[in-house]
């Protein structure tokens, strides 16, 4: 009998639209002949499967089920595209171990420490992790703008500190710059950073860890026309060249593929994860952790996995047995 596969997209933050894209590409590239493969939208307490774009049942969170045609239904296993709250920070995965319904990310207590900048910064800070310096401010917090230029240099860039796809993010070159951008980081987070600019090139290495393998991709080179990678830059074509295999040398290919390999490894991740740096002097500073990484048509992780001439539904189909043993 076919396993029921939720794809469970949606979710609390600004990414909504993004996650969206992302599950259409996951939801088409699973295997249909071998699973049942079902859309599961998340907002807020709304739980719904949806046929196309119309809902067709709300689930029963006592056990993650849904009736169709007087039929119950059980999903059997979870591949999570919700980027932010509540997938990428821990909450879903919470619910789904208290459920007993396996998932593709990472489990509870490492979406936690890896969605949290400032934690996973420091926590990967005692591993002699190369990254920029930072600081974290709450809400309410007193701002001292020349303290804070003389730790840190300008330019700076503040961002939310639990956040994604460049939501609420500036890159500040002067001092009067600041509060603005302290204001509009706010919007998308209770408590931010303000951290130092690396001047390097950005890159970024997805990989996955199965219990009986490990596929590490290809590098990504990230070129944006943009001051900077923002949401622009992401998610408009044209706006950045994105080079895979990035154009460095084996020697510099292999020291971010260990370097990722170590970080996915410290931070007990799970799934498909993807790693960005900026690469300076030879040397890679680590910028973040992403557990849901986005998996639209032109995303990161699909374009590596094309690289490495694999189909993204077998890597998916790899990702789902595994977690189904």
């Amino acid at each position: 009998m076919k396993k029921n596969i939720a794809v469970v997209f949606g979710g609390d933050s600004s990414e909504f639209i993004v996650s969206v894209k992302s599950s259409i590409n996951v939801y088409q590239s699973i295997n249909s002949d071998i699973y049942n493969v079902w859309k599961v939208q998340m907002k807020g307490l709304d739980w719904d499967v949806l046929e196309g774009d119309q809902i067709i049942s709300s689930i029963d969170k006592g056990d993650f089920s849904f009736v169709k045609n007087g039929e119950k239904i059980k999903f059997d296993f979870a591949y999570i595209t919700i980027h932010g709250t509540p997938g990428e920070d821990g909450k879903l995965q919470g619910y789904l171990d208290m459920v007993k319904i396996p998932y593709s990310t990472c489990g509870v207590y490492s979406s936690a420490l890896t969605f949290n900048k400032y934690f996973c910064s420091n926590y990967l800070r005692n591993f002699d992790i190369l990254m920029a310096k930072s600081v974290r401010l709450f809400k309410g917090d007193a701002v001292n703008a020349d303290q804070l230029i003389e730790l840190l240099g300008l330019p700076l860039f503040v961002k939310p500190n639990a956040g994604g796809s460049s939501f609420g993010v500036t890159k500040v070159k002067e001092k009067r710059q600041l509060l603005e951008a302290l204001e509009l980081a706010m919007k998308e987070s209770h408590d931010i950073l303000i951290e130092q600019f690396i001047d390097g090139k950005e890159f970024t290495c997805g990989l996955v860890k199965l219990s009986d393998q490990e596929l590490i991709f290809p590098v990504t080179e990230v070129i944006p026309q943009n001051e900077f990678f923002d949401f622009e830059a992401k998610y408009t074509v044209g706006k950045t060249d994105e080079i895979t295999p990035a154009r460095i040398s084996p020697e510099l290919t292999h020291k971010i593929q260990q370097l990722s390999s170590r970080i996915y490894d410290l931070c007990d991740c799970s799934g498909i994860v993807r790693i960005d740096y900026i690469l300076k002097d030879n040397e890679f500073y680590f910028l973040e952790v992403n557990t849901t990484p986005g998996m639209t048509a032109t995303s990161f992780v699909p374009q590596q996995i094309a690289a490495m001439n694999k189909k993204l539904g077998d890597v998916l189909g790899l990702i789902i047995e595994d977690k189904l043993k």
